[in-house]
């Protein structure tokens, strides 16, 4: 899921995470591996976003989902995985100008 600027706010507010820019000399590589998605790192490893069904609620949500973990204690080198949904929901506010 690719997300917008203020669902990357959103979302680096609810998780804590950090997100990964469009420049990272990674992006390429993630983006063949996993496909067009906004990334997030934190503790943990690499996490995306995958849009959750809407229950009829007027706000949309996401549920993260855990692509790849830490393999070192630096947090330098990533090992990936299947995807791990992790039970995460993030729930995106519409902002009203």
């Amino acid at each position: 899921m690719k997300l917008t600027s203020e669902q990357v706010k959103q979302t680096v507010n609810q998780l804590g995470a950090q997100v990964l820019p469009d420049e990272h000399p990674a992006m390429p590589q993630l983006n063949s591996m996993f496909g067009e998605h906004t990334f997030f790192v934190d503790e943990m490893g690499l996490k995306v976003l995958e849009p959750t069904p809407s229950q009829g609620a007027e706000r949309e949500t996401g549920e993260v989902v855990s692509l790849a973990d830490w393999s070192d204690a630096d947090l330098t080198r990533l090992m990936a995985h299947e995807p791990e949904p992790t039970g995460v929901i993030v729930v995106f506010e519409h902002i009203r100008h």
